[in-house]
This record gives structure tokens, C-alpha cells and sequence, in this order.
């Protein structure tokens, strides 16, 4: 699909440009073609009038100072010849050819081609009959021709240095969106796959309920409270799909008002006090007062809910988090440690990804759907901030969000 799309930006692009090219070259040829046209109409002119007395005999006719080969040939009312004039010696019947070319064209200017030579004739009447002029214009002939066969030579090279250059920019361009695709594709089969679990553990503690009609609802409460439990993770799951969805259309509208960042972590982290103290996990944290943004309170309470949540997933007992908020000129800088596995380098570009998980049991045991990191990235990016991890394998891993501050 996406090779057939690629081809088809290329054959597109290929035949804009090639119609571009022929428009062109095309004006461009015209153009010469007129000039020329009208330089050598001129030049027939100038020898055709540059002496308007009949005269008998090629020796007493004067000769215009012009530097193309030209000669006149004076013809009687029934075409045969009077005089005529050259200053090169010329044959009798080379002057019968072209007289006769140039009255079979019935017109008073024209061109034709004698022995290898493009000649260009103006007739004009005289006292006795006609006075014919004739010009070689085989060299400017010549420019014309080498200007086409040019064009022709510049416009192939032209098309193969640009299907080049466009495959390139085509395969450039298509990438992202193959990506996206792929992403689309993965995001749909991972979001099945996570609506599978609950479905299938309500599905039997459904049939559970059913072949124990009658037992009463006390007895079975503990199958209802399953069901209930997993209806709330589809909640969830459902609930942060639909923000993810809406972020991607940019749906979500904040409502934006300065805050105390340092108030807000501060609040976050006594919420989780109690939480860090049951895992055993020591909590070291250090930052600057009155960090003042312009942003939503809530969200930025969310992102930093869930990269605490992910540290402490991640923390051994008896570990350490560390929680660092300063200020870095006009933005403030907030990095979350925890000792630890660490992230490999392979994984480290892909965990902000939708249901990305590098340890995909230890996540569903934890009612983790892989959407944090993504929902915080979104969260953080929609602020005008940015978020990065750095990891050291077994030994620590950090996350690191940056926002702007107004004071």
C-alpha cells in the first residue's frame, strides 16, 4: 500500500514538473525563435532596401556592409531573371534553384533549405518584376536546433536528478505516516488485547454467578466485587483512551491559570506518603520555593502522580526515590529518580509509546495499561514543556519534565 502510494507521488510529481518543464522551455523557445524571426526579417529589409534602382548587371549594384552571405535576384513579370547581386561568386543555376524555391512558396517571405544551407527570401515588386532577397541563415538555423536538442538533453537530466531527489522526499515523507499506520495498527490490537482480560474475567464470574442460582448474594458477593473491579480498569482505560484520542484531534481545551509548582508537588507528595512508607522505599526530595507557571493545576498533578507512581513500581524495597524541583532561568526542572533495574537503550525511545511496557507482567499486575508515560508526554507537550528519561541499567533510572515558568 505504501509503495503504491509512494509510486503515485512520484508519477505525480514527475508529471507536474515535466509539464512545468515543457511550459518552460516551450515560452523559452518562442521567445528565441520570434527574436530571431524578426532579426532576420529585418536584416531581408535592410538588404531589399538598400538600393531601390533597377540596375543590369551585378557589378554595378553597391553592396550593403553586412556580414551574413546574402544576394538579390531581380525577376521579370514572368519569373525570369533580370539581374542579380552577390559579393561571393555564386553559379548561374545555384540563383535559378533558389529563385524558383522561392516563388513556388507563393508567399512574400519564407525559408527553405538548398545544398545543405537554410536560406531565408523577401520578395518585393520593382519596376521590372520582382526583386527577391535572399539571406543564409543556416547558423541562426543552427541555434534554434542546438537550443531544442539542449532543452531536450537538460530536461531528461533534469527528470532523472529530480525522480531521485523526489523518491527521496516521497520515502521521507511516507515514513511517518507508515509510522503512524503501524502505530494505529499496534495501538488497536494492544487496546483489544487489554479489553480482552477484563471481559473474559467478568465472562466467568458471570457463569460463576449463574451456576450458583441459589446460593444467595452474600455468598457470591466476592465474584460481584471481581466484576466490579474489572468494570472500573475498563473505566480507566476506556477514560484515558478517549483524552489520548482527543489530544491527537487537539479536542482538549485547559483552562490555563498561574499555580505554585512547588505548592504542587509538595501536595502530590504527601499524598503518597503513606504509600512509599508500606513499600519500604526511602524518599529523599529537594526543591525550590514559589515556582510560579501559567498551566492547568490538575493535569500537572496528574504527570507528576504518574511518574511517582511508575518510580515507586520500579523501586526494590529498602530502594530510594529521589524528587529534585529547581529552577533553570525561566523554566523549572523537575527529575524523578529511583534505584533500580534501569530502562535498556533499546527500550528508553519507546516507553513514552501507548501500552509500551518492559516488563508486561509485573505492569498487569500492577493495573497498569502501559498509558501513563504517553498520557504525561501529552500532558507536559500540551504546557509547551518537555519530557525525557535517562537510565543506567541496575542502577538507577530518571525522568525529567521542563516548563516554563512566568516569574
Amino acid at each position: 500500500m505504501f509503495k503504491e502510494l509512494r509510486n503515485k507521488f512520484l508519477i505525480l510529481n514527475l508529471v507536474i514538473i515535466s509539464v512545468t518543464m515543457i511550459m518552460a522551455f516551450t515560452a523559452i523557445y518562442l521567445m528565441t525563435y520570434n527574436n530571431v524571426n524578426r532579426d532576420i526579417n529585418g536584416e531581408l529589409r535592410k538588404i531589399s532596401e538598400f538600393n531601390r534602382k533597377p540596375m543590369e548587371t551585378p557589378k554595378d549594384l553597391p553592396h550593403p556592409p553586412e556580414r551574413s552571405i546574402s544576394f538579390t535576384i531581380n525577376t521579370d513579370n514572368n519569373g525570369n531573371v533580370e539581374s542579380f547581386d552577390s559579393i561571393f561568386e555564386i553559379e548561374k543555376d545555384f540563383y535559378e534553384k533558389a529563385k524558383t524555391l522561392a516563388l513556388n512558396k507563393n508567399k512574400e517571405n519564407g525559408r527553405f533549405k538548398l545544398e545543405d544551407n537554410y536560406w531565408a527570401f523577401m520578395i518585393r515588386p520593382s519596376f521590372y518584376g520582382n526583386k527577391i532577397t535572399f539571406l543564409d541563415i543556416t547558423s541562426r538555423q543552427g541555434i534554434l536546433t542546438n537550443l531544442i536538442y539542449t532543452f531536450l538533453i537538460v530536461a531528461l537530466a533534469m527528470l532523472i536528478v529530480i525522480f531521485l531527489i523526489s523518491r527521496f522526499f516521497a520515502n521521507k515523507s511516507i515514513k511517518p505516516i507508515k509510522e503512524a499506520f503501524e502505530r494505529q495498527k499496534q495501538f488497536i490490537a494492544d487496546a483489544s488485547h487489554e479489553l480482552k482480560t477484563p471481559l473474559a474475567v467478568i465472562n466467568t464470574n458471570v457463569d460463576v454467578l449463574l451456576g450458583s442460582g441459589e446460593d444467595t448474594i452474600k455468598n457470591q458477593s466476592k465474584w460481584l466485587y471481581y466484576i466490579k473491579s474489572e468494570v472500573e480498569r475498563m473505566t480507566n482505560l476506556t477514560k484515558d483512551l478517549l483524552y489520548l484520542t482527543n489530544v491527537d484531534y487537539s479536542e482538549v481545551s485547559l483552562i490555563f491559570s498561574s499555580f505554585n509548582l512547588s505548592e504542587a508537588l509538595e501536595n502530590v507528595i504527601l499524598t503518597m506518603e503513606g504509600v512509599i512508607f508500606e513499600s519500604n522505599i526511602l524518599l529523599d526530595y529537594h526543591m525550590d520555593s514559589n515556582l510560579i507557571m501559567m498551566g492547568n493545576n490538575e493535569q500537572i498533578r496528574q504527570v507528576i502522580m504518574i511518574l511517582l507512581d511508575n518510580a515507586l513500581k520500579y523501586t526494590e524495597p529498602k530502594g530510594k526515590v529521589e524528587v529534585v524541583l529547581r529552577r533553570n532561568h525561566n523554566h523549572s526542572l523537575l527529575s524523578i529518580k529511583n534505584s533500580g533495574k534501569g530502562i535498556a537503550e533499546e527500550d528508553i525511545n519507546k516507553i513514552f509509546d501507548r501500552f509500551y511496557r518492559i516488563d508486561k507482567s509485573r505492569s498487569r499486575n500492577s493495573g497498569g495499561y502501559g498509558l501513563g508515560l504517553a498520557i504525561a508526554r501529552a500532558i507536559v507537550e500540551q504546557h509547551g514543556g518537555s519530557i525525557y528519561a535517562k537510565s543506567v541499567l541496575n542502577e538507577s533510572t530518571t525522568f525529567t519534565v521542563e516548563l516554563p515558568l512566568i516569574n
